[in-house]
């Protein structure tokens, strides 16, 4: 899931659009300011508002339907994925300069913390040179990581050192001692992206180890350790991940043949004869709006209601870990104790306990298919994601308010806490294109009435007034349009979708400080196949493919 707390966006050329009294704004920044926002830019022209009845029937349409079996024969993909792309997303959305305001930040660097790459930022801050050396063991190379609290079932009454992310552990209330000693606080937003941050902390780890095993000398461990993962991390997003989420002749098309419509070298294709924005390799990125606003919140609707967790938590266990209790088991959404309540959450300093207990830690076997006997989930215990289409799970309407950035602001209104009703409405505070003003600017067949109505088992929009017809079927809102598409295709983005996602990785890819575009020759050398590596492969890795580390709490 993604944390929903950006209420402003910076977009060049026209201001920071925001919204007041519910209405879309738009102001020009002071030069200052507008070095100190997040870049973003507009890929297609500007669309019409949504008119909030359809913004509402569209929200409560998607939020109405049955989570599907595991069986269902759409693209289901492990459910690691799905927190993988948010991993990736708050990685490509990282300003890694703010906590550097008032110091010494140089324009290169406010352009580069400012603008989207893959180069894990998130991970590494601002290295350990830096103020961000706090993320660091007293070595300046690798990375700290946090150790679990002991839990009232067999076999989890011992603390676990390297199982829960480094938290800072002092201050006068529980939000200060619980808070992630992490750059990007937003991974520990729910506890699988929170344990997926925590695996990435022990690859780089594993990665300095192997090094140092080699005779590297320190002064140039950790520069060779960040590249070699940053790369690694860069492939497998490539290879593994875009391609179980989007089509994968897009991206082959994409990584191969270069874009065609998004900061295209020296203005050519559709986006530079549209006078939009251009770029030369080496250019700082920007952030398409239709990217960060619509179609990557694809993942929302990947998002199960409950996961098989481990050994406890589980179909037969204690309990299946639901999607709120993966809310519960964290620091900066949670307050770690099962029995707490909506009410709960909104409140930071709710709850006794400061550590993730030693009975959450993550059994990667369920999340992933990892490849090796010894490593597979039990029968019927592997995880899958749901499709990528219009329905979105109910606890998706009652999201805790943490997880929009208001938690201890006061009451929030029932509306406000639905995932789609809010993604929807930013849409409209932005103005972003309609799906079929993006089907026309790149060239593909828009989806006809009939499919953006009844659709393919996902959400039906019933009850709708002419006007409101008349408006989905021929200015469909661009997130709804973009998972609707998908649902067309199997489950996985297609058309206006697929080909926005597709080249925004590899715009950010091409603009991190290493890069696998920028190095085409370059080949993955840590996995089990040369010239092959996927998040599997990064896990067995960072955890030396071991049963006990993958699966601590055993079966």
């Amino acid at each position: 899931m993604k944390r929903h707390t950006r209420e402003e966006f910076y977009v060049l050329g026209e201001g920071i659009l925001s919204q007041e009294d519910g209405k879309p704004t738009c102001h020009r920044p002071s030069t200052a300011a507008s070095l100190r926002k997040f870049r973003f830019s507009r890929l297609g022209p500007q669309g019409e508002a949504t008119s909030p009845g359809l913004i509402g029937k569209l929200a409560t349409a998607m939020t109405a339907g049955p989570e599907q079996g595991d069986d269902h024969t759409a693209n289901r993909i492990p459910a690691g994925y799905t927190y993988l792309g948010q991993f990736a997303d708050h990685d490509l959305t990282m300003d890694v300069t703010r906590a550097a305001l008032g110091t010494d930040v140089s324009v290169d660097e406010l352009l580069q913390g400012r603008s989207p790459a893959l180069d894990l930022d998130s991970v590494y801050g601002r290295g350990p040179d830096s103020d961000d050396r706090i993320f660091y063991d007293s070595d300046g190379v690798r990375l700290k990581m946090g150790g679990t609290e002991p839990a009232p079932f067999p076999g989890t009454g011992l603390p676990l050192d390297d199982f829960d992310l480094p938290r800072h552990g002092i201050g006068s209330t529980h939000r200060e001692r619980r808070a992630p000693l992490i750059p990007d606080e937003r991974n520990d937003e729910n506890l699988i992206v929170a344990q997926t941050h925590l695996a990435f902390l022990r690859f780089h780890n594993t990665v300095v180890r192997d090094l140092a095993s080699g005779g590297i000398s320190l002064d140039r461990l950790f520069g060779m350790a960040r590249e070699r993962v940053v790369k690694h991390y860069q492939w497998m997003l490539r290879t593994d991940f875009l391609p179980k989420v989007v089509d994968p002749a897009i991206v082959d098309d994409v990584f191969t043949n270069g874009r065609k419509f998004f900061e295209v070298a020296g203005g050519a294709g559709a986006a530079g004869q549209a006078g939009l924005t251009e770029s030369i390799p080496g250019d700082r990125p920007t952030m398409p709006i239709e990217f960060s606003v619509a179609a990557y919140r694809f993942g929302h609707s990947m998002i199960r209601t409950s996961y098989q967790w481990n050994r406890l938590f589980r179909a037969g266990g204690v309990t299946p870990a639901s999607l709120f209790l993966l809310f519960v088991f964290t620091g900066m959404n949670g307050n770690f104790n099962p029995g707490a309540t909506l009410s709960d959450l909104d409140d930071p300093n709710s709850g006794t306990v400061d550590r993730l207990p030693t009975s959450w830690i993550a059994d990667f076997r369920r999340l992933y298919d990892l490849g090796r006997p010894e490593l597979t989930a039990p029968d019927g215990e592997l995880n899958l994601a749901r499709p990528i289409d219009t329905l979105l799970v109910d606890p998706l309407s009652k999201l805790p308010s943490g997880a929009f950035g208001q938690r201890g602001a006061g009451p929030v209104a029932p509306i406000e806490r639905n995932l789609a009703f809010r993604n929807l409405m930013r849409g409209t505070m932005v103005k972003l294109a309609s799906g079929q003003q993006l089907a026309a600017l790149f060239g593909v067949e828009a989806l006809k009435p009939d499919d953006l109505r009844t659709g393919n088992g996902g959400a039906v929009v019933t009850g709708l007034s002419p006007d409101e017809d008349a408006e989905l079927t021929t200015r469909t809102p661009l997130w709804f349009y973009v998972l609707r598409e998908s649902e067309m295709n199997g489950g996985r983005l297609t058309g206006v979708g697929g080909r926005i996602v597709a080249e925004v990785f590899h715009r950010a890819m091409e603009g991190s400080r290493h890069s696998i575009v920028r190095d085409p020759f370059w080949r993955p050398s840590l996995g089990p196949n040369p010239g092959e590596f996927t998040m599997p492969d990064l896990l067995r890795y960072a955890f030396d493919d071991r049963p006990e580390l993958l699966n601590p709490l055993g079966d």
